[in-house]
Order: structure tokens, then C-alpha cells, then sequence
């Protein structure tokens, strides 16, 4: 598989879509943060992702990781070490760390861009440095200023990586029902006992030392989720003073034997008393590792991502050199035995697909990044509230969107190469079998869906939609003179307005019927999804029609032909969704337990 960086796409979104400068300008230091500096920082970073990365990505799938059973240790694919290796002596590990720790500062939105990048050369290898950013945030926002001064300096050099333990064999997304305890040592310390399962990167040999957070239940703990508490709990043990000693009684059991992400190691991890410390107040771990688990779920959004634009460009490649049947109108290549089938116009509609849902895709992941950046960097407590609502109201949809979207366009790669999609040797099939964990890793689509929409919409009184559907009124009122645009503004507000009938039509039915919610979610995160994405569209649209817009005359063309294929093409799927809504509840409780028996 190739993969180039879509550098022109990235810059438009950032620079002419989002205006990024703007909100760095109102952040401390923001005012360093100029476009030339982020542009050259995205070009070292599309080097390393084209040149390092990229060709491990088939490496990692054919080899897979390796467990030893007697050292219980793991060892990543040929080269991983080596890509990892020159991925901290490149600085990347501290990007957007907080300098106080020897981070280098840069926005989050920048590290994002970055990350998708990475998502694209490789995402079993990406999997690696994710779960370390994690595991900053839980300690940054948690974390006694000890641990902080311990831990975080030395996961942004790359020495150690952070995981995140939560599913237990017996529980899943169940953490009320976790087993795992956690004894108190007289130096403060605790004993961690119990075996974690689905750990991502909870052993490998790309770093020194490995951090993981853990839950797990102290002894006069309170039953279900309120008696959840968190730990750090380090591979090799490390004192308050930051010296590493012995070998902790913590390793893996065993790796799993998946269907992709084969070049990253997911454990069972065994904890058998093992040295750790509390992370924030006793029973409230839960409060914690959702921070981490955000951040993660973001950070699955853009891998989503990312496999959509590599299955775009290879699949998109092939199709201009792959010569099968004539055009329906006449032949388009006369001078060859057949034409290349991106003639067909199915084929056009497999990849525009893919073009498209990438592109708005990188404008919903892009914006959801410089929310992150006003929440933890802005000074002004109104803008932090007002962006981490819209924040938590997006991430649901980022996470799901994206990474339903990323195994149905893989899935489209795959078509147009045909019977070369499916075969090993063009690499196509790989990245369908990798996109298939997003949708349940971080939590499931489902479990995305009752978060929107029972606890963002119903428990939250939908504050973070009231916002978005602000900006979006705000933006058509604007534009509702602009000829250029005119057919894409009335068809967002249209869908905003059904949005917000939509979502009082439930809260009604839901007053009534609980199970409602349940009934309506999936499909109304997707009516949420399409929507949000259409939004962004138009802003692109705007953005490229701009009097001042100064990119290429073909540049613009492209991106308005793929904003209309959106909005004919892909846009009217609300249609289902919205009716899949309004069904209610009676087809999926009552009516079908017969069926079901």
C-alpha cells in the first residue's frame, strides 16, 4: 500500500475552514503558534508517516506480535522498535505536552492533524503512543503533583507508555460488576490483585517502562460503579523520587489472536499484588478514567479517519490503471483495449463516497480538536464550559460516525479492486479487518448512541446540541444570500430544524416509555452524524468560494463536486434514520420477544 499525506485538504480544513489561528490567538503562547510554523511541523510529520511508518504497516499485519510465556513478555513486528525509536528521537512523543513536563506546547489540534497521519500509515503501530497520551490527561487533570512530576515528563520523551485496564473477563462494558482490588500499604501504596482483558499495548518492547492505569475496588469500596478507584501501576516499579526498581508482579497471560490490528499486542493482563498509587480521591476512578477514555475515543474517531483516506488513495489509484469493459457513452480511451473502470459510474460512486465522508470526516475531527484546545488551554471559564459542551456532544458522534463510515468505505476499497481487493496482496483486505475493532473499542456504537442521546440530550438537557445547533443557525443566516452556496445552507437548516423536532419528539415518548431511547439511539446518532457532517460541508463550500480563497481553481472544483455528491447522495440517508426514529419502541420490546424467544 502507498500512502501521501493529504497536506492540501489538511491545511484548507485547518487554515481556511476553521480558521485555527483565530482560536490559537485567544490561547497563552497561542500568538507563537503561526500558520508557517504548523505547516512545516505537518510536513516533517507526512515525511516520517510516509517514509517510516507506512512501511511497516503490511509488516505488522503478516508478523503480528509475539508472547513469550516464560519472560511473559511481548514482542512487537520487525521494525515497530526502529519506527518507534526515531518517532522520539523526532520529538513527536511531547508535541503537544505541557512544556513544564518537557513537552514542546503545540496546540492539540496540531497533534490531531498529525494523527491522522499516523492512522493512515499505520494504525495497529499508532495504537501504541494513543493510549500514552491518555494516560497524560488522567494524570494532568488527577494525578497528585508528585505523580505528575514522576510520570508525565517521562511519557512524553517516550521512555515509558501508558495503557488503560478496565474489562474484566466476566463484566465487559460493565465496570459495576469489576473484581479487581486494591489493598492499602502503610507507605501509602496499594496491592493491586485481580486480571484485566482486551489491553491494548499492555506489554511490548518499543519503550522502558510501562504505566497502567487501572480500576479496581478498595476494601470497604460501595457496590457498582460508585466504589471504582484508579491506579497507576508501573511495569518496573517506580518510587515518588522517580527511581525504577524491580519488576513489578504484573504482566501478560496471554495475547489475543485477532482479525486485524495484528501489530498490536492485546493482552490479558494479570495484576498478583502489584505495587501501585491512587489516582485522585478513593471511589471516584470512574470520574478519572474518563478523562482517559474521552481522549481515547476521540483519538479512535481519527483512526476511523485515517483508514478512510489510505483505502481512498489506493483504492482511487488503482481505478485510474485498471482497465476493464468500455464506458456506456463510448470509449474514453481509445488508443487502449478497454477503459480504466473510474469510467463506470459506480465505481465513481464508491470512491466519492470514500472522498467525501473523508473529507467532512477531517473537518468534524479537526474541529473537535481546537474544542479541545479552548477547553484546557483558554483562560475564560465561560468559553472553556461553552467548548467542552459541544466537546462532549461531539465526541459520541466522532467516535461512531467515523469508525461505522471507515468500515463501510474499506469495505468500498476492497469493491473497486475486486477480486484484488480480497487477496492478500494489495493490502486492501488488511485495512477492513483493521477498521472492524473501532466500532467496539472505547465503547461500542451502541454504547456511543446511549451516551448522545441519554446522557448528553436527555440527562444533560441537550445543552452541547443547543450550542452546535446555534452555530449552525448562525452560519445559515449568514450565508442565506450566498448564491454559491445557497442549495447546501437551505438544506442544513432544513435537516437542523428536523434535528431539533427530532429530538423533542423522543424526549416526549421517552417520558412515557424509557425504552425509547434505547429503541431510537443508534438511529438518531446517525441522523446526528450525517447532519453534523453536512454542516461542515457547507462551511467548505463557503470557504472555497470565498473571494479571498487562495488556492488553485482546481482545487476548488473538486472540493464543491464532492460537497454536491454529499448532499445528493449521501445527506439523504437521514431519510432512514428519521423514520427509523419515529418507529418507536414497539418493534424492538414487546412485539418481537416471540420472535426472539
Amino acid at each position: 500500500m502507498n500512502y501521501t499525506a493529504p497536506q492540501t485538504d489538511m491545511r484548507f480544513v485547518l487554515f481556511d475552514v476553521l480558521d485555527a489561528p483565530s482560536i490559537y490567538a485567544q490561547l497563552p503562547g497561542g500568538e507563537e503558534v503561526s500558520r508557517e510554523l504548523v505547516e512545516a511541523i505537518l510536513e516533517e510529520g507526512a515525511k516520517f508517516c510516509e517514509q517510516v511508518l507506512t512501511p511497516t504497516n503490511v509488516i505488522g499485519d503478516e508478523e503480528g506480535c509475539h508472547f513469550d510465556k516464560e519472560s511473559r513478555s511481548v514482542t512487537t513486528p520487525r521494525a515497530f522498535k526502529d519506527a518507534y525509536d526515531r518517532f522520539v528521537e523526532g520529538g513527536w512523543t511531547g508535541l503537544c505536552g505541557d512544556p513544564k513536563y518537557g513537552g514542546q506546547g503545540m496546540p492539540e489540534s496540531v497533534g490531531y492533524v498529525f494523527k491522522e497521519m499516523i492512522e493512515s500509515a499505520n494504525v495497529a503501530w499508532g495504537t501504541y503512543p494513543l493510549l500514552s497520551a491518555g494516560a497524560v490527561d488522567a494524570l494532568t487533570h488527577h494525578g497528585e503533583e508528585w505523580q505528575r512530576e514522576v510520570f508525565i515528563p517521562r511519557i512524553l520523551s517516550g521512555e515509558w507508555t501508558g495503557t488503560m485496564c478496565l474489562t474484566e473477563p466476566h463484566c465487559g462494558s460493565d465496570l459495576g460488576l469489576m473484581r479487581t482490588r486494591a489493598e492499602p500499604n502503610e507507605d501509602g501504596s496499594f496491592r493491586i490483585s485481580g486480571t484485566k482483558i482486551f489491553i491494548t499495548a499492555g506489554d511490548h518492547d518499543l519503550s522502558k517502562n510501562i504505566m497502567h492505569l487501572v480500576l479496581a475496588r478498595l476494601p470497604d469500596a460501595p457496590a457498582g460503579t460508585k466504589g471504582i478507584s484508579m491506579f497507576i501501576v508501573p511495569k518496573f516499579k517506580v518510587a515518588r523520587d522517580g527511581s525504577v526498581g524491580e519488576r513489578n508482579p504484573v504482566a501478560p497471560g496471554s495475547i489475543e489472536h485477532k482479525m486485524g490490528l495484528k501489530g498490536s499486542a492485546t493482552c490479558v493482563m494479570n495484576f498478583d499484588e502489584a505495587e501501585g498509587y491512587l489516582i485522585g480521591p478513593p471511589n471516584r476512578g470512574l470520574n478519572a478514567m474518563f478523562t482517559m477514555m474521552n481522549t481515547a475515543r476521540l483519538g479512535v474517531g481519527v483512526q476511523g479517519l485515517g483508514l478512510i483516506e489510505i483505502s481512498y488513495q489506493n483504492a482511487l489509484a488503482y481505478a485510474k490503471d485498471r482497465l476493464q469493459m468500455r464506458a456506456l457513452s463510448g470509449p474514453r480511451r481509445p488508443d487502449k483495449p478497454a477503459d480504466p473502470i473510474i469510467v463506470h459510474p459506480d465505481v465513481r460512486r464508491m470512491l466519492m463516497t470514500q472522498k467525501a465522508f473523508g473529507e467532512a470526516g477531517r473537518a468534524l475531527c479537526f474541529y473537535s480538536a481546537l474544542q479541545v484546545d479552548l477547553v484546557s488551554r483558554h483562560t475564560d471559564p465561560a468559553v472553556k464550559q461553552r467548548a467542552d459542551e459541544i466537546l462532549s456532544f461531539l465526541t459520541p458522534i466522532s467516535k461512531a460516525m467515523l469508525t461505522e463510515l471507515a468500515i463501510e468505505c474499506t469495505s468500498h476499497g476492497i469493491q473497486v479492486l475486486g477480486g484484488h481487493g480480497y487477496i492478500r496482496e494489495w493490502g486492501l483486505e488488511q485495512l477492513m479487518r483493521d477498521a472492524r475493532i473501532t466500532t467496539i473499542y472505547e465503547g461500542t456504537t451502541q454504547i456511543q448512541a446511549l451516551d448522545l442521546l441519554g446522557r448528553k440530550i436527555m440527562g444533560q438537557q441537550a445543552v452541547g446540541l443547543r450550542h452546535f445547533l446555534g452555530e449552525i443557525g448562525a452560519f445559515c443566516q449568514t450565508h442565506s444570500d450566498n448564491a454559491a452556496i445557497a442549495p447546501f445552507v437551505a438544506s442544513v437548516a432544513r435537516h437542523a430544524k428536523e434535528w431539533e423536532a427530532l429530538t423533542r419528539e423522543i424526549g416526549t415518548k421517552a417520558a412515557q416509555n424509557a425504552e425509547e431511547i434505547g429503541a431510537a439511539a443508534v438511529d438518531y446518532l446517525f441522523y446526528s452524524g450525517y447532519v453534523t457532517m453536512a454542516y461542515f460541508m457547507a462551511r467548505e463550500a463557503e470557504a472555497a468560494t470565498r473571494a479571498s480563497y487562495a488556492g488553485t481553481a482546481e482545487f476548488r472544483e473538486a472540493k464543491l463536486a464532492t460537497v454536491r455528491f454529499y448532499f445528493d447522495r449521501l445527506l439523504p440517508r437521514t431519510l432512514t434514520h428519521a423514520a427509523g426514529v419515529r418507529a418507536g419502541a414497539e418493534s424492538l420490546t414487546t412485539s418481537v420477544e416471540a420472535a426472539l424467544a
